[in-house]
């Protein structure tokens, strides 16, 4: 219950819209919230340890979902009316689960004449809409770099390759031996360019249908993305695949050796759990968002393939337009911040957070970005407005207390419910009672699950 309180909801217990629209699980999250440090922290990380500014850039999730989902939902944009609003599953042309074993072969390959009987793929409008905003933010991630930083890129390089640039940290550092990139060059070679990955694509080639070069391309696009990544990060705390260089800072300012790192890394990387039968019941509580995500995402690109998405063959071609609109945008802001140079919050402008504010949804769902922007402004305001000197001493502290303290109580939980296989019902276990929220609203469509017939 503390996850998600959909007030909405119980005020319209037999509204369809009333529940897409007050649903912090499975709608829009309208007035939604929630009093979880969990349900604030898990997919965006501590609102505490984010600047200001990032906060407000990621205010631009708002115009996602509650201006451009609900219009392309009530103007029934890719027959989105037949399906939820808000969803990571797939679905057919009458709202059923897509049925993915129709589509494979004995052979375990796509079936494009099965492909062809049974229909194309669908997904939700709320889904859709965040692959259109995540191909804007990839343009406006890369025009926004050049425009805003490719000078400071330039200058930067120049002096590490000629190590004039020596703060503290890194004088410091100097004292333990460092990584040779001989090692890294091996990592390389060992995992990509002569190890497993090409070896696994050209020996179970009918398996992984998956060309050598791909592999290549692969990496190419890691490598290019990496450093504009990099830099969004740096300067507001959101993005993603910068989580091996977090490591390596973190290592910078602790004064960990790099070595030792690097074998704990990749230590770490080769001894993950498996836990067998997880998220196979869908009745139980764990209900693994982001493995479902994850799955839906690897049918798109992997098995259907994008041609059939987002190509010419598929549905939601339009949303390719993304990409233009995401390029056009920071150039937009580029030429604000010179036309008005003496207004300086414009610079604060970050149209790869702004565009991209919606990257973790789903899995994440509206109550996780509510929840954690209202703390980030109300931290932020009520601190920075009375008491900054404190702000700047435990702004880091709290946060970790609420991390330690969550983790605390799941241990205990843990130990005295889940071990000895105590369960608790009562009316707080429905969540955020919000049972039609998912239903769709696409005349003489039935969905089951106690929907209702339109």
């Amino acid at each position: 219950m503390l996850t998600s309180l959909s007030w909405i909801c119980w005020t319209s217990p037999k509204s369809v819209l009333a529940q897409q629209l007050g649903s912090g699980l499975n709608g829009l999250g309208l007035f939604a919230f929630g009093l979880d440090w969990a349900t604030i922290s898990s997919y965006l990380g501590s609102p505490l340890a984010s600047p200001w500014f990032a906060t407000a850039n990621v205010v631009g999730y708002v115009f996602v979902v509650y201006i451009l989902t609900p219009i392309c939902y009530w103007l029934n944009v890719f027959s989105a009316k037949t399906f939820p609003i808000y969803s990571q599953d797939l679905f057919s042309s009458t709202s059923q689960e897509y049925n993915i074993s129709l589509i494979i072969n004995n052979n375990f390959h796509f079936d494009t004449d099965a492909y062809s009987r049974e229909g194309p793929l669908y997904i939700s409008t709320f889904f859709s809409m965040t692959y259109g905003v995540g191909f804007a933010s990839l343009a406006a991630l890369v025009v926004h770099v050049a425009l805003f930083h490719g000078r400071d890129i330039w200058e930067q390089s120049k002096s590490s390759f000629l190590e004039k640039t020596m703060d503290i940290h890194t004088k410091l550092m100097r004292k333990y031996k460092q990584v040779p990139e001989l090692w890294f060059v091996i990592i390389l070679i060992a995992t990509i360019t002569m190890g497993l990955s090409l070896f696994a694509c050209e020996y179970y080639k009918d398996q992984l249908q998956l060309p050598w070069w791909g592999v290549l391309l692969a990496c190419g696009i890691a490598f290019f993305f990496t450093l504009p990544i990099g830099i969004i990060a740096t300067i507001t705390n959101q993005a993603q695949a910068v989580t091996f260089l977090q490591d390596f800072k973190l290592d910078h300012y602790m004064k960990i050796p790099p070595r030792t790192m690097f074998m704990a890394q990749h230590s770490m990387v080769a001894n993950r759990n498996h836990i067998p039968n997880i998220c196979m019941d869908e009745t139980s509580v764990w209900s693994c968002p982001s493995n479902r995500t994850f799955y839906a995402a690897s049918v798109i690109w992997g098995l259907v393939s994008p041609r059939r998405i987002f190509g010419n063959l598929g549905t939601y071609q339009a949303i390719n337009w993304f990409f233009l609109g995401g390029a056009v945008a920071p150039i937009i802001a580029w030429l604000a911040t010179k036309a008005f140079p003496n207004q300086k919050w414009i610079r604060l402008i970050n149209m790869p957070v702004l565009i991209g504010a919606t990257g973790s949804m789903p899995p994440a769902t509206a109550v996780n970005y509510t929840n954690w922007i209202l703390l980030g402004f109300l931290s932020g305001f009520v601190v920075y407005r009375y008491k900054p000197d404190w702000w700047q001493r435990h702004n880091y502290v709290l946060s970790g207390a609420f991390d330690a303290g969550l983790a605390f109580m799941a241990v205990l939980i843990y130990f005295f419910l889940g071990m000895e296989e105590v369960s608790l019902n009562w009316w707080g276990n429905n969540l955020d009672r919000c049972p039609f929220a998912s239903c769709p609203t696409a005349k003489g469509v039935v969905a089951g699950d106690g929907c209702p017939v339109f």
